[in-house]
């Protein structure tokens, strides 16, 4: 998106383009497994219960023997498309 061999600075290009600048130079961080498990289950408990919001989720998580947190349930369910 960005050229870096460009002759505007890259404060500039970023201005430009409208992001921060501090966005360019982020590289997104691959999701753990055991995330990737967790938001499995969560999705597949969310078709079962569409209703339930990340309180029920967790209680329903830790009925199974999952240790989660709320916070951590509600942070996953963003990051699903």
């Amino acid at each position: 998106m960005i050229d870096r061999n460009a002759k505007l600075s890259l404060s500039r290009k970023a201005e430009v383009l409208g992001i921060s600048r501090s966005s360019i130079y982020y590289k997104p961080q691959p999701v753990a497994d055991a995330d990737l498990k967790l938001m499995h289950r969560i999705d597949q408990q969310h078709m079962e219960f569409p209703f339930a919001g990340s309180r029920m989720l967790k209680g329903l998580l830790v009925q199974e023997g999952v240790v989660v947190g709320r916070l951590h349930v509600a942070t996953l369910m963003k990051r699903m498309p």
